[in-house]
């Protein structure tokens, strides 16, 4: 839902509720309990549902992603201008959308993952607010294959390099990681020195 509509059903439920604040009397009516149990109910329960689920959504983008501050390197990362470099090169050829560039490789993160990445998730948020953020940020466990495979999985450009051919069972089963032989992924310690793709900004983010 749109943020004009749902602001406006946020607003019909608080003219209802004012309005029958100065009216009680109403309340004594059949017509008037509807209007009171859908104005306290009904349409408070409709509008947190459909925040929560708009909200939800935004947290997949990029723009929300490097909206925090440790996180910017790592936006910056993605501009380096360097065809071996992993995050660079996605972004930039469009292997994934940009808009969704984070969310792409890191499918499992906090809310979309299992009842311990979402407990992490709530450990982040209160490091990030009342907590001291770590020099070093890492992820808690190792990058999974399926990341990478659920959209390399069935391209031509992967099938066919028979190094790919040879190892899928083992890539499948996280016997070996992709990261073995791709292993220049945000180096956020170098990524100001190094030079920068002039492509088109990130939408609230930072560069």
């Amino acid at each position: 839902m749109p943020t004009t509509a749902l602001l406006a059903l946020i607003g019909l439920s608080i003219f209802v509720i004012i309005f029958l604040a100065m009216r009680p009397q109403r309340l004594q009516t059949r017509a008037g309990k509807v209007l009171a149990f859908v104005g306290f109910l009904i349409l408070p329960v409709i509008a947190l549902t459909l925040g929560a689920s708009n909200h939800l959504e935004h947290s997949k983008t990029t723009q929300f992603c490097l909206s925090c501050h440790e996180m910017q390197p790592y936006g910056q990362s993605l501009y380096i201008d360097d065809p071996e470099y992993l995050p660079a090169a996605h972004f930039q050829n469009k292997r994934m959308p940009r808009d969704f560039a984070c969310f792409s490789c890191h499918t499992d993160y906090t809310m979309y993952g299992d009842v311990n990445a979402k407990l992490r998730g709530l450990r982040h948020l209160w490091v990030h607010y009342a907590g001291t953020i770590p020099e070093d940020i890492a992820l808690y466990t190792p990058f999974q294959n399926r990341e990478c495979l659920h959209c390399h999985s069935g391209a031509r450009s992967f099938e066919e390099n028979d190094m790919h051919v040879d190892m899928l069972g083992e890539l499948e089963a996280q016997e070996v990681s992709c990261l073995d032989c791709h292993a220049s992924v945000h180096d956020v310690d170098e990524v100001a020195e190094q030079p920068k793709w002039q492509g088109p900004p990130i939408t609230g983010g930072h560069r």
